[in-house]
């Protein structure tokens, strides 16, 4: 008989562990509270306007086109990805107006041109970052570090043998400033750190390798959008016979003798041979299994959440030649704002803008003449809040700096407005505290403390998802179902 895998949510993670699974001839189920799978990676319409509802950048399509060729497939006939020409576009306070571009020498006479930077130390730092990428990535992403196995690789060895080359030992805003000079040019990379839901003065440089991910390998969006991705791994999914159950929410995991092998919904219990946690790894414990009382779980427990986001949806009925599909306005004190996430715990009084136009990459997802904007700033994860005030409060300063600082009188052009708070973050994906990303980086441990794919508390529970190893993002977590569908064909045979 066909061994038997349930999967708790049916974010990128799950989905893409039960697509491997099924192409090796496991039967997989996979629960979801919501109507529609993806996660945070879904997508919201109205008034004729279409909205990536979370991420919005995709990096590393590797990953992607390894998933479908393991599912038998090619990537080309269910999507196409276009590298972008301009990943970014800055705006800093002093009206200096920056364009990240994906060509790394077009980028490195850009921060030259705009900045006080010269175009040699950005190329010398993009292979400092490439050096990071080349020791780290066999180790810390495509592996599970909890695997003893794992140490013994040729490449992981030399990592362990060169550990001051991927900088685990300065922050992330220390190494930056040993290559810039320019205040601009190091919050443009201090950026990167949220990416991870971290505080670039507390998180370890090793995380520039993000950077490298982003320039050196580019950065990309499908056709229409970061959601196709979504359905396209889902019609995959399907065509493997993975039996989805929407609407479906799951109330418990059953853990006997010290194994979990048992889920149980609102109106029925499954069992089967092993379970995957895609749903967070404290709502995992806390809520589904009830544990506060191993060890596994009490460390998760007193580890800081990372960084949530407050995103106004916005249908605008105007066109801004002037932006670009992703834009940033910066703020003027970027210290103060990870201040006031981590330490104040408030959404910052001078926030970074973070804008997503998809309609001016792919033209159906908003009407003739109109934008679509995803508006976005970095939010503290929940912790008693008053977010009913919290949010009206900093609409407005993210009204008046759009105003101010691109000279558009924005609020006449919304004629329409939906919301996504981190109250809504975790009772949409279960996220812990609202946060995004699991745990925050701001620790130079952070790689050994995220949840690994395999428990050590229970035996045939695993685990995948952003919240897992080895983190956020969309690769990240397609990764993170490549890992522990890898553990399952080897536990579960």
């Amino acid at each position: 008989m066909k061994k038997r895998i349930g999967i708790v949510g049916s974010g990128l993670g799950g989905i893409s562990a039960a697509i491997r699974l099924a192409s090796s001839g496991y039967e997989v189920e996979i629960f979801e509270s919501n109507s529609y799978p993806g996660g945070k990676a879904a997508s919201i319409e109205f008034d004729g306007f279409r909205f990536d509802a979370g991420p919005s950048l995709f990096t590393m399509p590797f990953v992607l086109k390894d998933l479908f060729t393991e599912a038998g497939e090619n990537l080309s006939d269910y999507l196409r990805l276009y590298r972008m020409d301009i990943i970014c576009k800055y705006f800093y306070s002093d009206s200096t107006i920056l364009n990240a571009y994906s060509d790394t020498n077009k980028f490195a006479d850009e921060i030259e041109l705009k900045t006080s930077d010269k175009k040699e130390s950005v190329l010398n730092y993009l292979d400092y970052c490439k050096n990071i990428y080349d020791l780290t990535a066999e180790l810390f992403l495509f592996n599970s570090p909890s695997q003893i196995n794992t140490y013994f690789k040729a490449r992981a060895v030399k990592t362990l043998f060169k550990i001051n080359q991927i900088d685990p030992f300065r922050t992330m805003d220390k190494s930056n400033r040993k290559f810039f000079s320019d205040e601009k040019t190091i919050q443009l990379f201090n950026r990167y750190a949220t990416y991870n839901g971290s505080d670039p003065y507390q998180a370890p440089a090793t995380l520039n390798i993000i950077q490298h991910v982003e320039y050196n390998l580019g950065a990309f969006l499908p056709e229409k959008g970061i959601h196709q991705i979504t359905q396209e791994l889902y019609k995959l999914a399907l065509k493997k016979n993975v039996n989805f159950h929407f609407n479906t929410e799951v109330k418990s995991l059953v853990s006997e003798y010290g194994s979990v092998q048992t889920i149980n919904t609102s109106d029925n219990t499954y069992n089967f041979d092993a379970v995957i946690s895609n749903s967070d790894v404290n709502t995992t414990f806390q809520k589904l299994l009830n544990d506060n009382k191993t060890f596994e779980s009490k460390r998760y427990q007193k580890l800081e959440p990372s960084l949530s986001g407050l995103v106004f949806y916005w249908a605008i009925n105007a066109y801004h030649p002037q932006l670009e599909v992703h834009n940033v306005i910066f703020s003027t004190d970027y210290k103060k704002e990870f201040e006031d996430i981590f330490k104040e715990r408030i959404i910052p009084k001078d926030p970074t803008i973070y804008i997503y136009i998809s309609s001016k990459f792919n033209q159906d997802d908003a009407p003739a003449g109109k934008e679509n904007w995803f508006v976005m700033v970095n939010a503290p994860y929940i912790n008693e809040q008053n977010w009913s005030d919290e949010i009206k409060s900093a609409r407005k300063r993210i009204v008046d700096k759009i105003t101010s600082v691109l000279g558009i009188n924005i609020e006449n052009n919304i004629t329409g407005e939906r919301i996504l708070t981190p109250l809504d973050i975790q009772n949409k994906t279960g996220s812990y505290r609202g946060s995004i990303y699991g745990i925050s980086s701001n620790n130079r441990n952070a790689a050994f403390l995220r949840q690994p794919n395999k428990s050590r508390s229970y035996k045939n529970l695993y685990f995948c998802g952003g919240s897992a190893h080895p983190g956020g993002g969309i690769p990240l977590v397609i990764l993170s179902g490549k890992i522990v569908s890898d553990l399952i064909k080897k536990d579960i045979k």
